[in-house]
């Protein structure tokens, strides 16, 4: 395969396509009504943040219980029926 990279560099420099002018201009255009849409929803999303926050608040409120911590038991509930609790009954 022969091929001349600087000679197909420069016939893809050469051909000018129409669409190519109005590129930076669509581009643009396109980037500007990002910016704009993007403002929208960052209000929205601001609103719901806040919503999020006072309705949380409210649901909690001041009728929070205290918890109590349950007791800590190695391997689950104890059980006076447990083949080690029976076998050292007769002791």
């Amino acid at each position: 395969m022969d091929l001349d990279l600087d000679a197909a560099l420069r016939r893809v420099a050469d051909d000018e396509h129409p669409g190519l002018r109005s590129i930076e201009a669509a581009v643009l255009n396109r980037v500007q009504a990002n910016r704009t849409s993007a403002r929208t929803g960052t209000g929205a999303v601001a609103f719901a943040a806040a919503g999020a926050i006072m309705l949380g608040t409210m649901t909690a409120g001041s009728a929070a219980s205290s918890a109590s911590a349950a007791p800590i038991d190695p391997f689950g509930v104890a059980s006076p029926l447990a083949p080690s609790t029976l076998l050292l009954a007769d002791r």
